[in-house]
C-alpha cells in the first residue's frame, strides 16, 4: 500500500525519525500509511497491549502538520490504554488519525484503503469511530478488515457510540456532584455549561435537562446549536466558549477537542465541578494541581467518557445495548472510587485515576503475560 520513496524522501524521513521515536518512547508501535491513489495519509499508534488488543477510534481531521497529527495520536492512544484499564475492559489502548478534511477527502475508496491498512496489523489494533468518522464509515472500513467495531445497527454493529459516551459522562457528573456538594447532591437546579454539542454533547444535554439542570451551550458550528435549540428550546446559548466561561456556572462540561483546561481557564473558572466528554482536557501536566488548589472537583476525562469504548467493545461479543448500558452505569462507581482514592492519598483526582489504571495494567497485564508465555 505504501508508495516507494526516493532517496531524497528517505533522507527526509531519516531526519524526522529521532523526534518521532523520542515522542513515542512509551508506545509499542506507531505505523504510518500513505495511499496516493485515494489521498489517504494515516497514522496508527498502539500504546499498550498489556490487557489485550488495542482498541480506539479513527479521528479524521485537517491537522496543520504531520507533527501535530503525531502528537495527537500519541496522546489519544495513551489515553485509551488508561480508559480501557479503568473501565475494567480486557483491551489495550490505540488510536488512529487520518490527515485531511473529511468533508472533501473522505470517500469509500479511501476508507477501504484504510481498512486494508488496519487489517495488515493482524488484530493488534481494532478501530472504531471518532471525531470526523461515523458508523457508516466503519461499514466501509469493515469491507476490508476484520478488526472493526462501532458499525451500523443494520450491519450488526452497536451504532452511534456517542449515546453511551454521553450517558457515562452524565453518570460521572452525578458522582462529581456528590463529591463537590455532599452525599445525595444532584444536578437539579445547577447551571451546567456544555462546550461542544456535536455527537456527545447533544445527548448529554438531554440527560442534564431530564435531571432538572439548567443548561447553557456553545459550539463553533452554529448548525449544531440550532438543531439542539429546536429540540430543547429551553437551553441558553453562549456565542463562544469564552462567553460561556465568563458567566456563572456550577458545572463546566468540555465536550469538544482536547486541552480545554488551560491555566487561564482554571484561574477564572466559576464552576465547582469540571466533567466533560473531551479527551485530554488538561492542557499540560500541572493543571490538575491548579484545579485541586482552587478546590474544583475535576472528574478525569478518560474515567467518565469511557461509555463509548464500553459500547463498541461490547460489539466484539455480539452487541447488547442493555448489557453495555449496565456496564456504562459502572462509571458512576468508578468515579466515586477515584475521588475516594484522591482523598485518602491526598492527591488530585487525575493522579488517583492514573494510579488505579496503572495498577490494573501492571497487575493484570503481568499475570496475562505469564499465562501467554506458557
Amino acid at each position: 500500500m505504501n508508495a516507494p520513496t526516493s532517496p531524497s524522501q528517505q533522507a527526509s524521513a531519516a531526519r524526522v525519525e529521532p523526534d518521532v521515536f523520542e515522542a513515542a518512547a512509551e508506545h509499542e508501535q506507531v505505523v504510518f500509511c500513505n495511499d496516493p491513489a485515494t489521498g489517504l495519509r494515516a497514522i496508527v499508534a498502539i500504546h499498550s497491549t498489556a490487557l489485550g488488543p488495542a482498541l480506539g477510534g479513527t479521528r479524521f481531521h485537517p491537522y496543520a502538520s504531520t507533527a501535530d497529527a503525531v502528537a495527537d495520536v500519541l496522546d489519544l492512544s495513551r489515553g485509551m490504554s488508561y480508559k480501557a484499564a479503568l473501565a475494567g475492559l480486557d483491551l489495550g489502548g490505540g488510536k488512529a488519525v487520518i490527515i485531511g478534511d473529511p468533508s472533501s477527502l473522505k470517500s469509500e475508496a479511501l476508507l477501504r484503503a484504510y481498512g486494508r491498512f488496519v487489517q495488515s496489523l493482524n488484530g493488534r489494533y481494532y478501530t472504531a469511530c471518532d471525531v470526523g468518522t461515523y458508523s457508516a464509515d466503519m461499514d466501509h472500513v469493515a469491507r476490508e478488515s476484520s478488526f472493526v467495531t462501532g458499525r451500523t445497527v443494520a450491519n450488526g454493529g452497536a451504532g452511534d457510540s456517542s449515546v453511551l459516551t454521553a450517558y457515562g459522562v452524565f453518570r460521572g457528573m452525578q458522582a462529581a456532584a456528590e463529591a463537590a456538594w455532599g452525599d445525595g447532591a444532584t444536578l437539579g437546579g445547577r447551571r451546567v455549561g456544555v462546550a461542544g454539542v456535536g455527537k456527545v454533547g447533544r445527548h448529554l444535554v438531554g440527560h442534564l435537562l431530564d435531571s432538572g439542570a439548567r443548561v447553557v451551550v456553545t459550539d463553533v458550528w452554529s448548525p449544531a446549536v440550532e438543531r439542539l435549540r429546536e429540540e430543547h428550546p429551553e437551553i441558553e446559548v453562549a456565542d463562544s466558549t469564552d462567553e460561556l466561561l465568563a458567566g456563572p456556572l456550577d458545572v463546566y462540561a468540555p465536550c469538544a477537542l482536547g486541552h480545554a483546561l488551560t491555566d487561564e481557564v482554571v484561574e477564572t473558572l466559576t464552576a465547582s465541578v469540571v466533567c466533560g466528554a473531551a479527551n485530554n482536557q488538561l492542557a499540560h501536566p500541572g493543571v490538575e494541581k491548579a484545579l485541586a488548589a482552587r478546590e474544583i472537583t475535576y472528574a478525569p476525562d478518560y474515567c467518565v467518557n469511557s461509555g463509548g469504548l464500553i459500547q463498541v467493545a461490547d460489539e466484539l461479543e455480539g452487541f447488547s445495548f442493555e448489557r453495555a448500558k449496565q456496564r456504562a452505569d459502572g462509571i458512576y462507581d468508578t468515579t466515586r472510587e477515584v475521588f475516594a482514592l484522591a482523598a485518602s492519598d491526598g492527591v488530585p483526582a487525575a493522579t488517583a485515576a492514573d494510579r488505579l489504571a496503572e495498577r490494573r495494567m501492571r497487575e493484570v497485564g503481568r499475570l496475562r503475560g505469564l499465562w501467554l508465555a506458557h
